[in-house]
């Protein structure tokens, strides 16, 4: 029997089933208590598990994140919430040089099974610090498993495996996803909760392929669908897991195609889109009829909301880079 779950239920739906699994599990931050979080992700948990296991936290980004080091050294499983993308920065210091570092720091013998819960990226037309794409800095510290789903099954399966991931994990909550819906097969889903690490094509194309993850999934999903419109088959793949990263499924797809646009919210300079071009390129050379590009958001601090529509990566952006791929050589 189906159920229609919105990607914020999802998630809730995630950390409640993991809770009841595993006592050792327990969510924390601001405002996750009593109130469920500002996107309402933590609502009921408290009343459900107690304060002793969702329980709100002073406004310190970086006591929260040295907290959740501590309880995961001692055998506890704990999900912090960083109540928007750019409020993280604070533990930004915690995450690099202990997150990341202990089990290597240990030579193993200190593991941190916790996950940081960040709502990130654009849509929702939030003022300063409450969007911002900052997987680049999470990708770029090795030690973190880094994930960003962009389905509300996702939303579900990835949170629960984020949570029995032995390594801590970074988990990407796209804000403008989170009123979307699916229905979905509850009951079977949470029998078949996979691994991390693997890609998915979202959807089946033979002319070029699109590349994205979180937010931008739908965005290049709705690029294809226009696309199709026009006589041009787009292949989509939703990344889905940023560190590890799924060469053999993009790769596959780009070789398939000949062609690639990879596509992000956050600004094209330094980051995962231009680390994926260049892995694209490096396995995928001889199959390749033009360059790889990318639409992304631009090197510019994120904007004000009334200006949000012309930062982000749109359709009509999409389209001009993907006729931008030397078709006259084709």
């Amino acid at each position: 029997m189906s159920t229609t779950l919105t990607f914020a239920k999802a998630l809730n739906t995630a950390l409640a089933d993991e809770m009841e699994s595993d006592s050792t599990v327990v969510v924390f931050g601001e405002d996750v208590g009593l109130l469920g979080g500002v996107f309402r992700i933590t609502d009921g948990l408290t009343a459900r598990f107690g304060e002793e296991r969702c329980f709100d936290t002073p406004l310190a980004e970086s006591g929260i994140m040295g907290m959740a080091i501590g309880m995961a050294m001692n055998g506890l499983r704990p999900v912090v919430e960083m109540q928007f993308d750019a409020f993280a920065y604070p533990a930004f210091e915690q995450v690099v040089s202990h997150v990341a570092k202990m089990p290597n720091r240990t030579k193993g013998k200190v593991k941190l099974p916790m996950v940081i819960r960040i709502p990130y990226a654009g849509g929702i037309g939030g003022v300063e610090h409450h969007c911002d794409s900052s997987e680049s800095y999470y990708a770029h510290t090795p030690g973190l498993t880094v994930v960003a789903p962009a389905t509300v099954q996702d939303a579900y399966t990835m949170l629960r495996e984020a949570i029995r991931h032995p390594d801590p994990v970074v988990f990407l909550e796209p804000k403008k996803l989170y009123w979307s819906k699916e229905d979905l097969e509850l009951e079977s889903l949470r029998e078949s909760v996979g691994s991390f690490g693997r890609a998915v094509v979202a959807r089946e194309g033979s002319d070029a392929t699109l590349i994205a993850y979180g937010p931008s999934v739908s965005t290049a999903m709705n690029a294809a669908a226009a696309a199709a419109e026009e006589g041009r088959s787009l292949e989509v793949i939703d990344v889905r897991s940023i560190v590890p990263f799924d060469d053999e499924t993009v790769a596959a797809s780009v070789r398939k195609t000949g062609r690639a646009v990879v596509i992000a919210e956050a600004p094209g300079f330094a980051s995962v889109a231009s680390e994926i071009v260049a892995r694209v390129q490096e396995r995928c050379f001889h199959s390749l009829a033009a360059p790889v590009l990318r639409v992304t958001g631009f090197d510019i601090p994120y904007p004000a909301p009334k200006l949000e529509q012309f930062y982000l990566p749109s359709v009509d952006r999409i389209l001009d880079a993907v006729d931008d791929l030397q078709w006259e050589d084709a």
